[in-house]
């Protein structure tokens, strides 16, 4: 499809006065003498252990032993493999699965937060099987947790990154004018899940993808829209032509070139995925040009760390006023550059266009912003960052605009064959939504 990409076990309750450490040994069981001292050493509180059944018995992570540190207010559990996890009081009361503090109709939390101790103890904690422990609190209030729901919660830094990656997937393939867009059929995306589920993996991944094959005509980005969700409403409407306009609210419906941009910075949260559907192509001129903003914006971070914090750091004035949908008068304030909590580029906002002549900073600032924007724009024109191609009909551009900057050269316009573009938005958290909700669906038919 694509042609360019890059047996159960339990035991009785034991008494907290008769807890004793068991391993196995040969077909039973036996105390093992020297883990008394070792658990006193380290100021821990065992309730029980249990070694694993056969793994032909157990599916998914299997556990050793749990125990309960009760000064670190932790419950450490060791897994089969060898390795083990920690897991705060707290957050395991936060947490109880049982019918009473989690609705699983609704996947969703019943306890009330006002109903939490923070600072409970545990009063036992007991190794049920090899898949599941319980606990029971000072309230006699007991909870249980399967093993693969702990392990999948595990609050280790390379576990909280996979977990993270998993969800999110937030690894980025950065790309320069090397790139050839990835292609897949418009009409497989529509109704093959597998091929749903790549073109939204590499919409995420690499941010640009075509579809070919659609109908030459109006209304596909909403036949697409409905692979995924819903369309998000604008002024601009649900979708919009992109077309010569006599009196053009917005220098895209002119044949004049754009220079490279996001849509949208005049809003606060601009939308997150862009589709572009070629229904007539301009015979002169018409090329669309586009550069992966994260890739440049670290370039700047490397060759300019200055420009890199000024544009991550001031807020610029975003305007747009007219009307179409309805009448507008929309005002933001955006970073050029927006960064995560560690310093990641997750959001580019820059729109020349509608860049409002009113910049609320202090004087000093206005120079270094200037020099700041000027040297990522020309970063952004250089020839080794710019992809450009030109569209045909019945070719949907999709693609990530809190990503990508895209413009467009331009071109000569003639009234009996006039230039249509129909585009549309999404928001990032609907293609997620489906995206994982595809995941699932393939992984449960393979």
């Amino acid at each position: 499809m694509w042609t360019c990409l890059v047996g159960h076990f339990s035991l009785g309750r034991l008494s907290r006065d008769g807890v004793r450490a068991l391993q196995r040994h040969g077909g039973g069981w036996r105390p093992r003498e020297e883990t008394r001292p070792c658990l006193a050493q380290m100021g821990c509180r065992w309730h029980q252990t249990l070694a694993a059944a056969p793994l032909h018995q157990v599916v998914g992570p299997s556990i050793r032993q749990v125990q309960a540190m009760d000064v670190e207010r932790l419950v450490q559990v060791k897994w089969e493999d060898g390795s083990h996890s920690l897991y705060p009081f707290v957050w395991l009361r936060d947490n109880c699965q049982c019918p009473v503090c989690t609705l699983h109709s609704a996947k969703a939390r019943s306890l009330l937060l006002s109903q939490l101790d923070v600072n409970t103890t545990v009063d036992q904690v007991t190794l049920m099987e090899p898949t599941k422990v319980s606990i029971v609190w000072p309230d006699q209030h007991t909870s249980e947790y399967d093993a693969d729901w702990l392990k999948k919660r595990c609050f280790s830094p390379k576990a909280r990154r996979a977990q993270q990656e998993e969800l999110f997937l937030n690894k980025r393939a950065h790309w320069g004018s090397d790139l050839q867009i990835p292609t897949a059929s418009f009409e497989e995306v529509l109704h093959d899940n597998k091929a749903a589920l790549d073109w939204l993996m590499a919409l995420r991944k690499v941010g640009i993808i075509f579809l070919k094959g659609a109908p030459v005509k109006q209304g596909q980005v909403a036949r697409l829209s409905q692979r995924i969700g819903y369309l998000r409403l604008t002024f601009y409407g649900h979708t919009w032509q992109v077309q010569d306009k006599l009196g053009a609210n917005n220098v895209a419906y002119t044949s004049g070139k754009l220079s490279l941009h996001t849509d949208y910075p005049a809003l606060h949260h601009p939308p997150g995925i862009q589709f572009l559907h070629c229904i007539t192509q301009a015979h002169q001129g018409g090329e669309s040009e586009v550069v992966d903003g994260f890739h440049v914006a670290n370039q700047l971070r490397r060759e300019n760390p200055e420009a890199f914090h000024t544009l991550s750091s001031l807020l610029v004035d975003f305007t747009d006023t007219g009307a179409d949908y309805c009448d507008f008068a929309v005002q933001s304030k955006n970073h050029i550059i927006d960064v995560d909590c560690d310093g990641q580029v997750v959001r580019i906002n820059y729109n020349n266009a509608t860049r409002d002549s009113i910049l609320d900073v202090p004087l000093e600032q206005v120079q270094p912003f200037y020099s700041s924007l000027k040297a990522y724009v020309d970063l952004m024109c250089q020839p080794k960052n710019v992809v450009t191609y030109k569209m045909e009909p019945g070719d949907v551009v999709t693609f990530d605009n809190w990503r990508l900057l895209h413009g467009r050269k331009s071109y000569v316009s003639h009234p009996e064959n006039l230039r249509h573009l129909e585009g549309a938005y999404l928001d990032w958290d609907e293609v997620m939504s489906r995206l994982r909700g595809l995941r699932k669906a393939i992984h449960r038919e393979s």
